[in-house]
């Protein structure tokens, strides 16, 4: 069974996430409930999660902050579920290092299978072929990136942009298919996030930098030239 950590004021929302994930399917997660900031960090603290999900806008202790603390001791998956949806926010979540970004309103069944892939990708439970292109690879059972030799560190979404480009190697990927694949948002203001994370991206790779084409108005690929 494995145990995930919510901290969310909203009654509403405890109960649905509550009842939808531990009657989904029965002895799968059991679910502790937080319901302001400083119990949530105590608790993650007194107990070994396998993943935690964090509102943001919360008494005593935001959200952000609960993941400031927590990334200095451990590398728990953390996905924010919040009403705050502008650029900057989603930015400062995956800065802070969450490893998803959902905002409310949400499908509980999105969330479910998002909290599950992560856990087990998270424990090794997923077994994948490495994937690689010239002097670049990507190890999707330990999330090792090595590029020219050396290993580097990647955002979580650098790292999911990265991937579903090697996974499509030689292919046009749209810019919305990648904005749906990293959070499930197709706004506006999300083109100008991706164009942030694959700026960066680009920069984390150096030279092999060129390897990520930009088919113009229609979207990126990775090509082995």
């Amino acid at each position: 069974m494995y145990k995930i950590l919510l901290v969310e004021d909203d009654e509403n929302i405890q109960e649905l996430i509550f009842e939808y994930f531990t009657n989904k399917i029965k002895n799968v997660f059991q679910v502790d409930i937080a319901a302001d900031g400083q119990i949530g960090l105590e608790k993650s603290y007194e107990n070994n999660y396998d993943l935690l999900l964090l509102d943001v806008m919360l008494p005593e202790l935001d959200g952000f902050e609960i993941c400031k603390e927590i990334r200095h001791e451990s590398d728990v998956p953390i996905i924010f579920i919040t009403a705050r949806a502008n650029e900057t926010d989603i930015l400062s979540g995956y800065a802070l290092g969450c490893d998803d970004y959902v905002v409310k309103p949400f499908p509980l069944p999105v969330l479910y299978e998002k909290v599950k892939a992560l856990i087990k990708r998270s424990k090794g439970l997923v077994r994948s072929p490495i994937l690689s292109v010239q002097t670049l690879s990507l190890n999707p059972n330990n999330g090792i990136v090595i590029c020219d030799g050396e290993e580097i560190n990647l955002t979580p979404t650098e790292y999911t942009i990265l991937k579903i480009l090697l996974e499509n190697k030689g292919k046009i990927i749209s810019r919305e298919k990648i904005l749906n694949m990293i959070r499930g948002y197709n706004s506006g203001a999300d083109e100008r996030i991706l164009d942030t994370h694959i700026r960066n991206l680009r920069k984390a790779l150096k030279d092999n930098s060129k390897l990520i084409k930009t088919a113009v108005r229609r979207g990126y690929k990775i090509e082995d030239k």
